[in-house]
């Protein structure tokens, strides 16, 4: 039965603003730097890797082999979703958010360390893609978990601007990722920079997780889950069977997990098309040289890191649906666009077409923290917002570069690659539209009231105090 706390008496109301900015911090830190991770992983598969693990193929063919290595890490994050979920559930958000990061630290130093094909044949891509693999599965459990514990610590009426935060390390991780990329570039002959250049970032990511660790390790367990694992020691004590959460949430919530995954689609085949393919894009198929087109996806990184947190301070006000829906319409238009801009082969057209497509893209990202927070219990939040954010990266942000790539070998042409996106943004403005508003929810709610009302709005105090 749902809690009897209104929105504004949220039981994760910040005592202190200070430990809210500490709590944000840490969880803005630790997602920088697994995005960091991640994203390095496909710049340099758009890049590099297919000279170094796919040398015997056609440059084009070599970086969609690279694609596919990259797209396997996908597969493996609905499970970490599940697997980080069901304990972060029964254990705690903190917890697990330190192995994720210890799991994701740990096998991108090792890609760094990966011999190329020259040196031990096809077993190079597969110990490469093995890692991809790990890297998928701790990124799996790694969102769910960040934005939550900003989530359930701050108080309703600002809840989408303070868990934006943790959204912000997407392109800060982005931006750091492609920073060190193009420093490195810049620095280095084409023949050093393809021989062991590309190595120097993954290896950094070890210094990276020993801060993020340090940060991560000095916040609280979240509030809202203290109090909803004592009234589950509650049930157990009078010996109450409690479901596994993963069976939980599917009974309950199994049209809010369709509306995340719904409404990931355009956020995330977007996301990966301006940021990774537009890579590949520009330097195969256009002939920009590399560095025009990583300085082109920092500048733009650098200006959505700017915009999340005030489009999530948007959606505080006026909804998450209608920022969200602005963000899903424009993406989708705003591909045809991008395109024709690119192919000016013009730096200041590049900047502006990756910069206004990560602009529609921060409208959806920014609000989604909050939005998937709000559509689950507290019992079950952890594993309900992974399992469909994570599942829909499977079917979106996973085979996005490799079907864009595939389609410009095919056609050579960037029209079915605008069609792509543009269908992307169809199925989410549906999927949006068919959700519920969900500002000012209570996050206290404990046990869904019944399938898919585990966390309802709850602005009217009298309603709330009825149920």
């Amino acid at each position: 039965m749902a809690s009897a706390h209104t929105a504004v008496n949220d039981p994760g109301s910040p005592k202190k603003p200070a430990d809210l900015r500490k709590v944000v911090a840490a969880s803005l830190v630790g997602t920088t730097i697994e995005w960091y991770d991640y994203f390095l992983y496909g710049s340099a598969a758009a890049l590099v890797f297919g000279r170094v693990f796919f040398p015997e193929s056609d440059p084009l063919t070599g970086t969609l082999l690279s694609f596919l290595t990259y797209a396997i890490g996908f597969a493996a994050r609905p499970v970490g979703a599940v697997v980080f979920g069901h304990f972060g559930d029964r254990l705690g958000r903190k917890k697990l958010l330190v192995i994720s990061l210890l799991m994701m630290g740990g096998s991108t130093t090792l890609i760094g360390c990966v011999p190329g094909y020259a040196t031990l044949g096809v077993a190079a891509p597969l110990l490469l893609t093995t890692l991809r693999l790990i890297q998928g599965f701790a990124l799996g459990g790694e969102w769910g978990g960040a934005v939550l514990l900003v989530s359930e610590h701050g108080d309703a009426r600002r809840r989408g601007f303070w868990a934006s935060w943790p959204q912000g390390g997407a392109p800060a991780g982005n931006l750091l990722a492609v920073g060190v990329l193009s420093l490195m570039t810049t620095v280095l002959s084409d023949e050093a920079f393809n021989s062991w250049g590309w190595r120097v970032p993954f290896l950094l990511s070890g210094i990276l997780v020993m801060v993020g660790m340090w940060i991560r390790l000095s916040v609280d367990e979240s509030p809202l889950f203290k109090e909803a694992l004592a009234k589950s020691q509650e049930r157990k004590a009078k010996q109450k069977a409690e479901e596994l959460p993963f069976v939980a949430v599917v009974r309950n919530h199994w049209r809010d997990i369709l509306v995340a995954m719904g409404a990931r689609m355009a956020e995330n085949i977007s996301y990966y098309v301006l940021t990774a393919f537009v890579l590949t894009y520009c330097v195969e198929h256009l002939d920009i040289g590399k560095q025009s087109a990583l300085n082109a996806v920092l500048i733009a990184s650098a200006v959505q890191f700017c915009l999340i947190p005030l489009f999530g301070a948007l959606s505080d006000r006026v909804g998450r649906k209608p920022v969200y829906l602005v963000g899903a319409i424009g993406v989708g238009a705003w591909s045809w666009a991008f395109f024709g801009l690119l192919d000016t082969k013009s730096f200041p057209a590049l900047v502006l077409a990756v910069t206004v497509g990560l602009v529609f893209h921060s409208a959806m990202y920014a609000p989604q923290a909050a939005f998937f927070s709000e559509l689950f219990a507290t019992r079950m939040r952890y594993t309900g917002a992974s399992i469909g954010a994570q599942l829909s990266s499977v079917a979106a942000g996973a085979p996005a570069p490799l079907i864009a790539t595939a389609l410009l070998a095919s056609y050579g042409s960037s029209t079915p690659i605008s069609i792509y996106v543009g269908l992307s943004a169809v199925v989410t403005v549906i999927a949006v539209v068919a959700a519920r508003e969900t500002r000012g929810t209570d996050l206290a709610a404990v046990e869904p009231a019944g399938p898919a009302a585990a966390a309802r709005p709850a602005a009217d105090p009298k309603e709330t105090a009825s149920r």
